[in-house]
């Protein structure tokens, strides 16, 4: 069965945000709240994650688990949206309308995500 492109577009983007995580760690590091543990793992494990449910939307076997493992996956990362909110330094001197609108991006793209379930 083929899926329409922007599925796969979808993945894409994932993948290459996962793969981010292993080319420019910092920039993650620098955003991460100061109350979660083992700041470097769980960078690398959220590029690992966001790379592996990119790869599981183009499969039918797994591209329902994946869809809900990126809700999953955005809704955790709020706590990074608000920290940088919260933070100067996380913010990264981005302006403050940015960050603002960066959350309501965050539930656009669950809805994206959970718009395939369908196919």
């Amino acid at each position: 069965m083929t899926y329409p492109w922007h599925l796969y577009v979808m993945g894409i983007i994932y993948i290459i945000a996962g793969i981010m995580h292993f080319i420019k760690p910092k920039v993650y590091l620098r955003i991460m709240p100061r109350y979660l543990p083992f700041h470097k793992p769980l960078v690398l494990l959220s590029g690992l994650a966001e790379i592996a449910l990119g790869i599981g939307l183009f499969f039918r076997a797994t591209k329902n688990l994946s869809i809900y493992g990126i809700i999953a996956m955005l809704i955790i990362f709020l706590l990074v949206h608000f920290y940088m909110l919260s933070n100067e330094k996380a913010s990264a001197g981005l302006p403050r309308w940015l960050l603002l609108l960066r959350l309501p991006i965050q539930f656009i793209l669950m809805y994206w995500a959970f718009s395939y379930l369908k196919y």
